[in-house]
């Protein structure tokens, strides 16, 4: 009763933070802009929380439960990708100011290529929501054994749209500042928690994950996060270009550290002996380590973290239909990791914009 206690009046308290004040959210370009005077901490705040999601959160802890040190290299792909982010495109697409990052090949290279960009950034937002809805449905579902997943997943994407859909990107700013906080403080109890029960060394499996995957995972991952339309609408959001550029360096810090932490403390969880059926269940047996009350809060913190990621794909998909009007495609599912193909293509095209005068629609198209 503590924990759920805690766990709602958390949620309530979110959600009262990002409907206060939305009634000064008039104009399409504070819905999707925040009137494009956002700040070098709450720019960060939002940075850091449309990164940090469960999906990526179980997988790496999972890893960090089975692998040990070797596992923090996944959370420096982060690192490296958003500090490649930071020097290659932040204050270009700052400096740019368009609507979306699609309208800047729309200016350059002509509305196909735009449209074409579109597509597939789209599609790939729509597989993102379902991989988000999916994670958060998993979480909880144990909470509500008797609940529908379907209605499960309803009701939390319900909630999510309450906090966010009057109030945009202004609301969800708004509530990252306040989950930002939450997470410095519950993440560090997991790395404690775990660490005073460690009594075994910690576990050390290196050929688990190979250093050809984590290669390619950085490189794959610095072409396709630049032409994330999640982060360039935060970027178009900033203050000035210096303002995008060093709350995105500093993002790269904190993202790392924060996933690092997670992961650190699951191979330690390991090391107190504590045997999983599966190594994504790490985290879940982290929070139920803690005691009453404190869980409710580390639960309400994972729903924020999926939360302001779900809602901030979700306002980056508004301003690509807003700027292109572009219908989705139906079949998604089939075409989510083709996807990653032609959206890591069109990163080169992106970069050739920035720094090739010489460019042309035609080697875009290429």
């Amino acid at each position: 009763m503590v924990d759920l206690c805690a766990f709602v009046g958390i949620l309530c308290f979110l959600l009262v933070l990002g409907l206060f004040k939305n009634r000064k959210v008039q104009s399409e370009e504070t819905f999707l802009f925040a009137g494009r005077t956002c700040g070098f901490f709450p720019l960060l705040c939002t940075l850091v929380m449309t990164e940090l999601n469960t999906s990526t959160l179980l997988a790496f802890a999972g890893l960090g439960y089975l692998v040990g040190l070797k596992a923090l290299f996944l959370p420096a792909v982060f690192f490296i990708c958003f500090l490649f982010y930071a020097f290659t495109v932040a204050t270009k697409y700052k400096e740019k100011n368009f609507s979306s990052c699609s309208m800047l090949f729309k200016d350059r290279f002509g509305s196909p290529i735009a449209k074409l960009a579109s597509s597939f950034l789209f599609l790939a937002m729509m597989g993102l929501t379902a991989t988000y809805v999916k994670s958060i449905t998993l979480i909880f579902s144990p909470l509500f054994p008797a609940a529908n997943l379907w209605m499960l997943s309803g009701a939390l994407c319900l909630l999510i749209l309450l906090m966010t859909l009057r109030g945009g990107l202004v609301a969800i700013i708004r509530t990252d500042i306040a989950s930002f906080i939450l997470v410095l403080l519950i993440f560090p109890l997991f790395l404690f928690s775990a660490k005073q029960r460690s009594i075994e060394p910690l576990p050390s499996l290196p050929h688990l994950l190979p250093n050809r995957f984590i290669l390619s995972l950085i490189i794959l991952t610095m072409f396709t996060y630049i032409l994330a339309p999640w982060y360039s609408q935060k970027i178009f959001s900033a203050k000035k270009p210096k303002t995008a550029f060093a709350a995105t360096a500093s993002a790269a810090i904190i993202v790392f550290a924060l996933y690092g932490i997670a992961t650190l403390a699951t191979a330690y969880l390991k090391a107190s002996g504590i045997s999983l059926a599966s190594p994504e269940l790490a985290i879940p047996t982290l929070i139920n380590l803690f005691p009453f009350g404190l869980r409710g809060m580390a639960y309400a913190t994972l729903f924020m973290i999926t939360a302001t990621t779900l809602a901030g794909v979700w306002s980056a998909m508004s301003s690509l239909i807003i700027a292109d009007f572009l219908r989705p495609s139906k079949s998604y599912k089939q075409g989510l990791i083709l996807a990653n193909i032609p959206v890591f293509s069109l990163s080169f095209a992106l970069l050739s914009l920035f720094y090739w005068k010489r460019a042309t629609s035609l080697g875009a198209l290429l």
